[in-house]
């Protein structure tokens, strides 16, 4: 047995040398933004007033494309999980499009979808390109997905037998899913929502494109760090950036800890 424990020391030591290297990347990124910065230099990037309203426009259309992404994740996620259907493999393969798909090439495309009769008819309503609903239109067009995603795994982990049971006694398909499925999935559907929020913070690329990045218009906080990069001001760009890193780590370690206590 001494050989065969031998070998799997080794094959663990293997293992967590790499794991080590990536973790020691990434923690050496955040240790280098929190030396570089100092109290001083946050505190001097939130007395400015285009900052501030940065940080503000930041948090309020980060949490609408939250609640709309999860709005949006729970009916498609079940779908996925409890039906068949034709088509579900390239529904579900699209639905991994703003996953992988160039952020660039997002903003692009929700540009000149609203150049489009379609989206010239909704701007006549709602101006939306280089105003504040394009700023949630392409966060939710990538936060949704990652939101998608966790409620499909959470549906999954949810057994079928108690819904099977209610339609059994009579209910509809849609009084088993609100009063047996759905209640079991709240922790998932907060993940989801928290996962949501911490990537529609952090997106930049669809932003820049399809809403520009003007000072107290459309600036958001990820857009504030490519504007501060680019007068030279990188002790502002760093504290901002590092104000993002705090919020998304507090928002990713809360989603952590509601995933350790499902029950299912």
């Amino acid at each position: 047995m001494q050989p065969k424990d031998n070998k799997d020391r080794g094959f663990l030591l293997f293992l967590t040398l790499f794991a080590g290297l990536y973790v020691a990347l990434i923690a050496g990124m955040l240790f280098a933004d929190a030396t570089y910065t100092t109290p001083g230099h946050l505190l001097e990037a939130l007395k400015s007033e285009e900052i501030r309203y940065a940080a503000k426009l930041s948090l309020t259309t980060a949490t609408i494309t939250a609640l709309l992404s999860v709005w949006f994740a729970i009916p498609i996620g079940y779908l996925l999980s409890r039906t068949n259907f034709t088509g579900k493999a390239l529904v579900d393969g699209i639905l991994d499009i703003p996953i992988v798909l160039p952020p660039m090439v997002i903003g692009l495309s929700l540009l000149i979808l609203f150049q489009t009769s379609f989206g010239q008819a909704i701007e006549s309503v709602l101006p939306v390109t280089y105003r504040i609903p394009s700023i949630i239109i392409a966060q939710f067009s990538v936060s949704c997905a990652f939101a998608i995603r966790t409620m499909r795994i959470t549906f999954d982990q949810i057994s079928e037998r108690p819904e099977q049971v209610a339609l059994t006694l009579g209910a509809s398909r849609a009084q088993a899913f609100w009063r047996v499925t759905l209640p079991q999935a709240g922790a998932g559907a907060l993940s989801a929502g928290l996962l949501a929020w911490a990537r529609a913070l952090g997106e930049f690329g669809p932003i820049l494109v399809f809403s520009g990045a003007t000072r107290m218009k459309t600036e958001v906080l990820p857009s504030t760090v490519f504007l501060e990069l680019s007068t030279g001001n990188l002790e502002a760009a760093v504290a901002v950036s590092l104000l993002m890193v705090i919020a998304a780590i507090t928002v990713l370690v809360f989603a952590r800890a509601i995933g350790g206590r499902r029950s299912w």
